[in-house]
């Protein structure tokens, strides 16, 4: 049992080194041709997040993320949105095994 943590400390460990390798955004904060996209934003492009990766697939314009955001705020309205249009997708899974 102990030598199945070891591979899991491993990816753990260098998952953190990765994320520590990660830059800032150098566009945060500057406005685009909309200006600075906030809180607000960030929900909408949060919740059609799943539409928007669709057609970024086919569009090379289109991104899921705005580059030029307000920073934290922006993040937190993504995060917030996406979690509410994508995160829901399992929720009926778990009602199946309590009615059984």
């Amino acid at each position: 049992m102990k030598n199945v943590w070891i591979p899991i400390a491993c990816v753990v460990v260098l998952a953190v080194f990765a994320a520590g390798c990660a830059g800032t955004n150098p566009l945060q904060g500057t406005a685009g041709s909309h200006g600075v996209a906030g809180f607000w934003a960030g929900l909408w492009h949060g919740l059609i997040c799943p539409i928007a990766f669709v057609v970024s697939l086919f569009n090379h314009g289109v991104r899921i993320y705005e580059v030029h955001n307000s920073g934290v705020l922006y993040d937190l309205g993504f995060l917030i949105g996406a979690s509410s249009s994508i995160g829901s997708a399992g929720h009926g899974s778990g009602r199946g095994r309590r009615d059984r």
